[in-house]
C-alpha cells in the first residue's frame, strides 16, 4: 500500500500542471468598434457604436480562446453626423428599430506567433449570421498599473465583411455607399477574478 501511494505522488509530481484559462471581460471605458466605408469613392466615412459588451476565455499558456461573445447596440452607431446616423439606424442599414443587437460569437482562434492570430466565429447582424475571421494582435499581457489593478489584455482586431451578405444593399449598385466595410477593435479586456 505504501508501495503504490508512492507511486502515484511520484506520477502525479512528474506530469506537468494543465494550463488553466482564465474568464475576461471587455472594459466599456476602454472599447472601440469602428468602421469604415467608402462614400461615393470620395473618401471612407468613419462610424463607431458606443455600446459595447463582451467576454471570453483564453488560456495565456496554450492560446486557446473559448467561450466568446460581443455584443453591440446597434442604435448606438455614432458617425458624427445627426441625419446619416438616423439613416443608418434605418432599414436601409442597419434596421436597428427590428434588430437591436449584432452578436459575434467564436470559440476557437489560430495562433500564428506569440501576439497575433486569428479567430473565425460568426456575426449576426439583421437577424442573418455570417462566418467572420478577425485578424488579432496581443498589444500588452499584465497587470493594470493603476485603478482596478486587475490582469489585462490589450487586444487589436481588424476584419472585411460585406454589407450585401447581411442583405444590406442599400447604395451598393450604384456605388454610393461601398459594399465592403473594414472593421477596426481596439479593447482591454480585464481578467474576471
Amino acid at each position: 500500500m505504501r508501495m503504490a501511494l508512492t507511486i502515484c505522488t511520484a506520477l502525479m509530481t512528474s506530469i506537468p500542471a494543465m494550463a488553466e484559462p482564465h474568464r475576461y471581460e471587455l472594459d466599456p471605458e476602454h472599447t472601440t468598434v469602428a468602421f469604415f466605408v467608402s462614400h461615393i469613392g470620395f473618401a471612407d466615412t468613419l462610424g463607431i457604436f458606443t455600446k459595447v459588451t463582451g467576454s471570453f476565455s483564453y488560456d495565456m499558456d496554450t492560446q486557446a480562446l473559448s467561450d466568446a461573445l460581443v455584443t453591440i447596440e446597434t442604435p448606438s452607431v455614432e458617425s458624427f453626423n445627426a441625419a446619416r446616423d438616423n439613416h443608418v439606424r434605418s432599414k436601409d442599414f442597419l434596421d436597428a428599430k427590428s434588430h437591436p443587437t449584432m452578436t459575434f460569437r467564436a470559440n476557437a482562434g489560430e495562433p500564428s506567433g506569440p501576439t497575433h492570430g486569428t479567430v473565425t466565429g460568426e456575426l449576426t447582424l439583421r437577424g442573418k449570421t455570417i462566418p467572420i475571421t478577425l485578424d488579432v494582435t496581443l498589444n500588452r499581457a499584465e497587470k493594470y498599473p493603476f485603478g482596478h489593478g486587475r490582469f489585462v489584455l490589450g487586444i487589436s482586431a481588424r476584419a472585411t465583411l460585406k454589407r450585401s451578405d447581411f442583405r444590406m444593399t442599400y447604395a451598393v449598385e450604384n456605388g454610393l455607399v461601398g459594399d465592403e466595410v473594414k472593421i477596426m477593435i481596439e479593447t482591454e479586456a480585464m481578467r474576471m477574478e
